[in-house]
């Protein structure tokens, strides 16, 4: 189950489970429906078995409905990957409150909503992984985008909560936090995309803590560009 998969890093995530993992099941979900549906069609190219859910994951009732249909389709969740989130930067005296509140709705509200929705049967069957997409931003307070660092730092404290609360109930909770990836949050930026990380190297991260065996748990990783941050 991987939101925000229609571009970026989470098509990248879906695209790595689909070739990593023979005949996985996958759920994806975005707003962008047509968007999905190309993404779902290239993961059904390498042997996954892909369906769309169409989703705004910062409504509370949109959330409960895509929850439902993808238990219907699916049944519970093994992986929950809350990726969707967005970026805008503003200095601090110039962020509006409706800015500041659409900034940790995007990105902090959603992956509260989505956990509360799929953690829940991976509790009661003693066996998930949720993996929540925090960011550089989220550890390090850079200037010219407080509500998306407050956002990405409520991330990082949303995550050790889930984990103290879900390590001895079979689940595991890990925190990912990438620097700068070549993704459309950079369009326009004038960064060379040499530069920053490829969105297929962070995926394959994902896949690869995964495989660990059910003793270990990586809590949080940190992945930035070889050249530092930008």
């Amino acid at each position: 189950m991987i939101t925000g998969a229609s571009q970026g890093i989470g098509a990248a995530i879906a695209r790595a489970f689909s070739a990593e993992i023979r005949g996985v099941r996958l759920a994806l979900v975005a707003r962008s429906s047509g968007k999905l549906a190309g993404v779902a069609r290239a993961c059904a190219g390498l042997g996954a078995v892909p369906a769309v859910f169409p989703c705004d994951v910062s409504d509370e009732a949109a959330v409960a409905q895509m929850e439902a249909a993808v238990r219907r389709r699916f049944g519970v969740a093994d992986v929950l990957i809350n990726n969707a989130g967005k970026y805008a930067g503003s200095p601090f005296l110039s962020t509006s409150v409706a800015e500041f509140d659409r900034m940790l709705s995007a990105n902090l509200r959603s992956q509260f909503l989505v956990s509360r929705a799929f953690a829940p049967a991976m509790v009661r069957r003693r066996r998930g992984d949720i993996f929540n997409m925090g960011s550089i931003a989220g550890i390090t307070a850079l200037p010219g985008a407080p509500a998306y660092v407050a956002a990405k730092f409520g991330v990082a404290g949303l995550s050790k909560a889930m984990r103290a609360e879900f390590r001895d109930k079979g689940v595991r909770v890990c925190c990912v936090h990438p620097g700068a990836t070549a993704s459309p949050s950079w369009r326009g930026s004038g960064v060379p995309e040499g530069r920053m990380m490829p969105a297929r190297d962070v995926a394959l991260a994902f896949v690869a803590l995964y495989r660990m065996t059910r003793r270990t748990v990586v809590e949080e990783i940190i992945l930035r560009p070889q050249l530092g941050d930008l």
